[in-house]
């Protein structure tokens, strides 16, 4: 793949700055292309800059628009590594087919990322807990009003440094489940990463906090019943420090990365792993009796986010709000161990970028 690499003049480069806090500071430059035509025009990496659009652009109006979350993280000899991009590359694609758009070719799409990582690796941080978040994303931008598809796209990655999601660092959250609000529904467009799924999720995340709570449990829009999500994240459950349950994907839950590989790395550290159906009532009420001992979400920007209590219908169900627990801890631990470059990794989910 040819990609145009566009020289920036001194005005355009900016200092890494020592605080970035999370989703706040972004790199100097960022990848584009735009797709007409039927194709994919050129792929350039140039200034991170702002882009004109008209007002009648089809995002704007119809919401036809994707994006993915990936990170790439400094090594301990001073190169990077980017964490399974081939697997975000196809979940891109998976979102672009469920929103009507145009695919990227996966191996294309990484390679760009790699190589904007490569030019950008000064913004890659070294302090604990530190990575440089990727997001790509993809746009409609037909001018025209007309519920239809867009004929005209843009694709582009931004890239920045980010610390802990939390400002707490990894400590137990207290989550809030939705009684009235539903996340996504049977058929819809749960399972793509697209921002209509969580512009709509907001106003239950909103009226949580003003409760008190951190984060929203979602249940199932069509039973009303089952465990779905915890926040942006995949749920999942211990039962007696050894087994790991999780709502099974059913088409209304986003296929992350970061449970695909903790489901897939802890039978080897072992624990039981179980894909099935959570009846929320069923879940509150080992957690009362002591059948659950943890509950963390997990995700990229977090990685694992443990749950230290639930609020229910004017209940709090308590689980441990001081202490991460051991299961959590030890899962934490050891993926990132395995991101960060700091162990040796048995499945091949690392792409080692070689930096001067």
């Amino acid at each position: 793949m040819d990609i145009k690499i566009e020289k920036l003049d001194e005005s355009q480069l900016r200092p890494v700055p020592e605080d970035f806090g999370f989703g706040n500071v972004f790199a100097n430059r960022m990848y584009s292309q735009e797709y007409a035509d039927g194709s994919w025009g050129e792929a350039k990496i140039g200034a991170y800059s702002d882009f004109t659009m008209s007002p009648a652009s089809s995002v704007f109006h119809y919401g036809q628009e994707i994006f993915e979350g990936l990170k790439a993280y400094r090594r301990p000899d001073g190169h990077v590594n980017l964490f399974r991009p081939w697997e975000n590359a196809k979940r891109f694609n998976n979102s672009a087919s469920r929103m009507s758009m145009p695919m990227v070719d996966v191996e294309d799409h990484v390679a760009s990322i790699a190589k904007l990582v490569e030019i950008e690796q000064e913004w890659v941080p070294s302090a604990a807990g530190s990575s440089l978040y990727v997001r790509p994303t993809m746009i409609a931008t037909d001018s025209a009003l007309g519920m239809r598809a867009s004929s005209r796209y843009k694709h582009f990655v931004i890239v920045g440094p980010v610390g802990n999601y939390y400002a707490s660092g990894m400590a137990p959250v207290a989550v809030y489940i939705s009684d009235e609000y539903r996340r996504a529904a049977h058929g819809g467009t749960g399972a793509a990463k697209t921002g209509g799924n969580y512009a709509a999720s907001m106003i239950a995340s909103e009226q949580a906090k003003q409760k008190g709570y951190v984060q929203v449990l979602w249940i199932d829009s069509a039973q009303g019943k089952y465990v779905e999500e915890v926040g942006t994240m995949n749920i999942m459950f211990v039962y007696g420090g050894k087994k790991i349950v999780t709502p099974k994907l059913t088409g209304s839950i986003l296929p992350g990365i970061t449970r695909d590989s903790l489901l897939k790395m802890a039978p080897d550290l072992g624990y039981e792993v179980v894909e099935e159906m959570i009846e929320v009532e069923q879940m509150l009420a080992d957690i009362e009796s002591g059948a659950i001992t943890e509950v963390f979400g997990c995700g990229t920007a977090v990685v694992v986010s443990p749950v230290g209590r639930f609020g229910y219908r004017g209940k709090d169900y308590c689980l441990d709000e001081t202490n991460v627990g051991p299961v959590a801890q030890h899962l934490y631990d050891e993926l990132t161990a395995i991101q960060f470059g700091r162990k040796e990794d048995p499945y091949g989910w690392t792409m080692k970028i070689e930096v001067e």
